[in-house]
């Protein structure tokens, strides 16, 4: 007889073997096995067998090993794995063989692990180990789910051919699978999972497994009903539901589906809605699921509100810093107020705001890094709620080693030049959130990944150090962009690069494959259309001087257009005019109001040269005009982190631009000029006139306003300013205004022909033509709500609604959708702004770094375009490229 040392010890990691490679032994083995119980029972422990002498108290050096099995390991191979070796004294039984079995288990490969002792021959001791491989994984078959989600079942779940096939892989991938697919909305979902073993001239143990997925039919909610509400109506209650909604025909971002991990959590809100409503007590007493006959669910919450409550009292303890005055402005509670738990929590930390206005903040911005604050309720007497927030303040903390880590390309005085925090500073959380909005705005790295780490936080001595991990993404952009505008196809090739180095432009090790890394903004475009054809250089640096935020900029840029003919809706290229300019810029960051302000200086230079250019404006069609202006503006910009899509903030701008009042200093008579233009004007529209009389009268007027617009004299007013608000998790609300300007500083010389609004489309020829602006209004053909020669001033109102689809470094994609108004109008004494035109739709939004942001918007005009009697309806926008 052979005397089993140690039982078979299973695993949970491995788990059981499935189907006939479970651990069945042989009839023979069970019976060795009964015997060896039974001997244990009657000898009390006293393990011994009539034909195996040997002595528990004594060690017995091994004699030999043997390996029995059906495993393709050698033997060698496998009594090494178990780190027994011949000659090593042991324990029968004893932690030796326990040890040995463990190991087995540890490598993973086998199943069915004994061991015997064999014999025991001249005081050596004989094992025998006995086990199997555990069968490798040959082929998968998954059955219901489509093939493109096969590959992903495979990764998720490893299941890779060759992996090692155990009970607790096929649990843990039913669970996996199940669990998916429930999150889905699949309540119903069964997984099933067969093996098959193979049985062919190969040693090693291999099955085949089918996967059969029944993911059913999504669960939907039909009704959400409550019992035991008195005070908050289930109204109420099921809007506090953020995720488990009821069906409705109308709600497009919040499906009906049973998720129970979500359930669960609005169960928890349910609770904080009676809470906010000074229940304190208030708990679900149970609640229900009921399969519906339409394979819909229906849930009934049962709830007990118990009694309302009331603040009463509320005391500061430990504050030394701040007054109790103090701390009482930012709580905002006051005795008598009623109860809110949730209120409470959010007025002493907010964590759903990182710049929230609470206690916690308070203290945190100011260095208090260490400090904590809780609510002790002291007394709940005749349902009045005294508190006691109790605050221990610390030390105040200060920054001692500040990092960065991941900026690959980006030099490391690029990124430390825009950190708030600084070794040696004050602690403040408002600056760590500061840094990390400004690290990505910078364009350099992925704003969701840039991740502010404390390390070494050291109470005692008050210090903390603080590294700021960053994720490079593309800077640099090519700009492909086509679109249709102005009566043609425009398109569009340009170069960003927006983290440029132009130290580093003669280096020619620098060129990988340009030179990066200074933050510099360098941009090359060339825009075409048969109409026109625009050539443009801009570049800036962000740190002019590299110790203060001063931005310098340059702009050179070339536009030669042609006139349309009406007549054959072509371009006439033997009648154009050319404009070239250059334009130099000064923008500084202000400390006054705070820090979110710039301040902007520029000074621009156009040259216009005309050749048989004669429209209603530019009656001097062989002529030339200058244009030197001066342009001031004041922004504000605090949004979000991702520039891409802001979740919070705001951006404003107001800008004027200013040209010299030419007419106060050099001593022409505009008033005669403008008297004598109308006199020949009278002329031309004269019926009377001779051919002779209306050629010299437009000769005339022709040398009038060239005087007139020599050198430009105009005033230009620009203000926008959008909004971004989160309404839900990712939900974003963006309201937007606009208006735009343009006037003289005499009337008798007038308004020039330059620098007007073009308003309708997609905003795509934001090119500098003429000085004037396109600006955007969806459902409607591009500037086809002004006239042939543009407004002189326009408002627009927008609001649009965004939802991202995916927010990842490699694409951030997001939806929007949109209702717009706006027009532009000639004269001031036209000004309506509640005449517009009003437009609605669905868009689009893909930003690929490489590529800037691609678009598509289908926008439904209510209004008639200039030229249309009835309302315009659809219209389609794209944009390919980042514009400049």
């Amino acid at each position: 007889m052979k005397l089993l040392l140690n039982f078979k010890k299973e695993r949970e990691d491995l788990g059981k073997p499935v189907n006939k490679l479970t651990n069945i032994l042989p009839f023979n083995t069970y019976i060795k096995l009964c015997i060896a119980l039974l001997l244990l029972i009657v000898n009390c422990f006293n393990l011994q067998a009539q034909d195996l002498p040997y002595n528990s108290n004594k060690k017995y050096p091994i004699g030999k090993i043997k390996v029995q099995g059906n495993t393709s390991f050698a033997e060698l191979t496998i009594i090494n794995f178990s780190g027994l070796r011949k000659g090593q004294e042991i324990n029968i039984p004893g932690e030796e063989i326990g040890s040995a079995i463990k190991k087995l288990w540890g490598t993973k490969l086998f199943n069915n692990i004994e061991i015997y002792l064999a014999k025991i021959q001249n005081d050596s001791a004989y094992l025998e180990i006995r086990l199997a491989d555990l069968p490798q994984l040959n082929d998968l078959k998954v059955n219901g789910v489509k093939k493109s989600k096969v590959e992903g079942i495979i990764k998720d779940n490893k299941l890779k051919k060759g992996t090692k096939v155990t009970e607790n892989l096929i649990t843990t991938t039913k669970n996996f699978l199940t669990r998916k697919y429930k999150k889905d909305g699949f309540l119903n979902t069964k997984v099933h999972i067969n093996t098959i073993d193979i049985k062919d001239s190969i040693k090693t143990s291999r099955v085949n497994m089918v996967l059969n997925i029944d993911k059913g039919t999504k669960v939907k909610i039909s009704d959400i009903t409550f019992t035991g509400n008195n005070a908050v109506s289930d109204k109420k209650l099921r809007k506090a539901m953020k995720s488990t909604k009821k069906i409705n025909r109308l709600r497009v971002l919040k499906r009906s589906k049973f998720i129970d991990s979500a359930y669960q959590a609005d169960l928890s809100s349910v609770i904080d809605k009676f809470k906010e409503n000074g229940y304190r007590d208030a708990r679900i007493i149970s609640d229900s699921l009921i399969y519906n006959d339409d394979k819909t669910i229906s849930l009934q919450i049962n709830v007990n509100e118990g009694d309302p409550y009331t603040f009463g009292d509320i005391k500061f303890i430990g504050n030394t810093v701040y007054t109790d005055r103090e701390l009482s402005n930012i709580l905002r509670i006051r005795k008598g107020d009623t109860y809110n738990g949730v209120l409470l929590q959010k007025r002493i930390a907010d964590n759903s705001k990182p710049d929230g206005n609470d206690l916690t903040n308070l203290y945190q911005n100011n260095g208090y890094l260490f400090s904590s604050i809780r609510q002790v309720e002291v007394s709940a007497d005749d349902n009045v709620i005294d508190m006691e927030i109790r605050i221990t303040e610390g030390k105040p903390a200060y920054f001692n080693n500040v990092s960065v880590v991941g900026n690959d390309k980006t030099n490391d005085h690029v990124v430390y030049r825009t950190l708030r925090t600084r070794p040696g500073g004050l602690y403040s959380k408002a600056l760590v959130v500061r840094t990390v909005r400004e690290l990505g705005q910078l364009g350099f790295f992925d704003a969701q990944e840039i991740s502010p780490d404390f390390k070494n936080p050291n109470p005692v001595e008050g210090t903390i150090d603080m590294e700021y991990s960053v994720k490079e993404t593309g800077s640099s952009q090519i700009e492909l962009q086509g679109g249709y505008g102005g009566g043609g196809f425009i398109g569009t090739l340009g170069l960003s690069f927006n983290n440029f180095s132009i130290k580093d432009i003669f280096k020619k090790e620098a060129y990988k494959p340009i030179p990066m890394g200074d933050g510099q903004r360098l941009a090359l475009r060339l825009q075409a259309s048969r109409f026109y054809q625009t050539y443009s250089f801009q570049f800036s640096e962000p740190w002019l001087g590299g110790k203060k935020p001063v931005q310098f900029s340059t702009s050179i840029s070339h536009t030669k257009q042609f006139l349309y003919d009406y007549i054959n809706r072509r371009a006439d290229k033997s009648r154009s005019f050319n404009i070239t300019g250059i334009t130099f810029g000064l923008a500084k960051r202000l400390t006054v109001p705070d820090d979110f302000f710039t301040l902007s200086n520029a000074i621009s230079y156009q040259r216009y040269d005309l050749n048989n250019y004669n429209t209603g404006l530019f009656t001097f069609g062989d002529g030339f005009s200058n244009n030197l202006s001066y342009t001031v503006g004041l922004s504000r910009d605090n949004t979000s982190v991702d520039p891409i899509f802001p979740t919070g903030g705001s951006k404003f701008s107001a800008t004027a631009e200013l040209s010299f009042p030419y007419s106060a200093v050099n001593g022409v008579d505009y008033t005669a000029l403008k008297e004598e233009r109308n006199e020949n004007q009278s002329i031309l529209g004269s019926v009377s006139s001779t051919d002779l009389e209306r050629t010299n009268a437009q000769n005339r007027i022709s040398e009038i306003d060239q005087e007139r617009y020599n050198w430009l004299e105009f005033y230009k007013v620009n203000f926008k300013g959008e909004w971004y608000t989160e309404i839900t998790k990712n939900l974003v609300l963006r309201p937007l205004i606009e208006f735009g300007f343009l006037g003289a500083y005499n009337n008798d010389r007038g308004v020039i022909p330059f620098e007007r609004f073009f308003v309708g489309g997609d905003g795509l020829g934001t090119y500098s033509l003429d000085g004037r602006e396109a600006i955007q209004l969806r459902g409607y053909p591009n500037q086809s709500l002004s006239t042939q020669d543009g407004g002189t001033i326009y408002n627009k109102y927008s609001l649009e609604l965004r939802y991202p689809i995916t927010l990842k470094a490699s694409a951030k994609i997001y939806g929007a959708a949109f209702v717009e108004a706006g027009n532009s109008y000639n004269s001031f004494k036209d000004f309506n702004p509640f005449n517009v035109k009003r437009s609605a739709g669905l868009g689009v939004r893909i930003f690929m770094p490489a590529f800037g942001l691609l678009g598509i918007d289908f926008g439904h005009g209510f209004d008639n375009a200039l030229g249309e009697t009835g309302k315009h309806g659809w219209e389609t926008h794209f944009i390919i490229g980042q514009q400049f």
